[in-house]
């Protein structure tokens, strides 16, 4: 989860919240005193389950979901291209496919990039379902987020070394999976990872294509 606030207006987006870490989500909100507006997705995760729905129910923020996931219950969609704005702080989406084939990157006043799992640290998203793509991904790095200043600081959606922040020409020089190696060879590499499934994909991907509503909905009466 990534937190973007215009301190003006004490307004906020949530990227990519966690089912279990509103509560969380909510503590820091009220502690900055925040007003959250927006609840934003990268993409249809497999490996948790979003907080979207339950953050809306609680403090009626709008839910959005990149166009063409096939998702329902969204408040509204967002393409490659389009800006949504936070006062005086512009959120432009870059369509980044490859990891999900409509995963998209979120560039913060063209200064911060939130990655999603289309770019990590020294590594990037898999594609081995979800109708993904290396040649995509290859291409949407490369040529899209590459292609930004090397100065852009880059917030991935996860991270399992425990960093926090980068920047695209240190991922330019540094990222195994990029550095040095042609589209071909980038393929080769992610064709053969041999990664296990996420252990929450068979209830996350259903219940995340609804932005968590019916799950949620069935929790609230138990």
């Amino acid at each position: 989860m990534n937190v973007i606030a215009n301190p003006e207006s004490k307004t906020a987006i949530l990227v990519d919240p966690v089912l279990e870490q509103v509560e969380r989500d909510l503590q820091v909100l009220r502690q900055l005193g925040l007003t959250l507006r927006y609840c934003l997705e990268t993409h249809i995760h497999a490996d948790h389950i979003t907080g979207t729905d339950r953050l809306r129910s609680l403090t009626g923020c709008l839910g959005v979901v990149p166009e063409n996931t096939g998702a329902t219950y969204a408040d509204r969609y967002i393409a490659g291209g389009n800006i949504l704005e936070l006062g005086n702080v512009q959120i432009e989406a870059i369509a980044t496919p490859g990891h999900t084939d409509s995963h998209i990157a979120y560039l913060v006043n063209d200064t911060h990039l939130l990655t999603g799992d289309a770019l990590f640290i020294r590594g990037c998203g898999r594609t081995d379902f979800q109708n993904s793509d290396a040649g995509s991904l290859y291409d949407a790095v490369t040529q899209k987020l590459f292609t930004l200043p090397d100065d852009t600081l880059v917030y991935p959606g996860h991270d399992y070394q425990g960093q926090t922040v980068s920047t695209i020409g240190e991922e330019k020089s540094w990222n195994p999976r990029f550095a040095g190696r042609s589209r071909n060879q980038f393929i080769e590499l992610i064709k053969n990872l041999n990664l296990p499934q996420p252990k929450k994909m068979p209830e996350a991907i259903p219940a995340n294509q609804h932005c968590a509503r019916v799950l949620v909905a069935l929790d609230y009466q138990i």
